[in-house]
């Protein structure tokens, strides 16, 4: 029954030290995406559709 307590206390010593290097590495900038801005304009934009206003009835004389 120990060796769960130790298993278990090594498994929260682990964890905690994954989430300060995961906190560490985003504050230091690691996942900023630097590439998509720079290549943004290549892409094409996606067509916008207008929307029909239907809305609005007219009335015909």
């Amino acid at each position: 029954m120990s060796v769960i307590y130790i298993l278990l206390a090594i498994s929260i010593v682990v964890a905690v030290g994954f989430f300060v290097a995961f906190i560490i590495a985003v504050k230091s900038g690691q996942y900023d995406d630097s590439y998509t801005p720079s290549v943004r304009m290549l892409f094409e934009d996606e067509l916008v559709k207008e929307k029909s206003d239907n809305s609005i009835l007219t009335k015909k004389d």
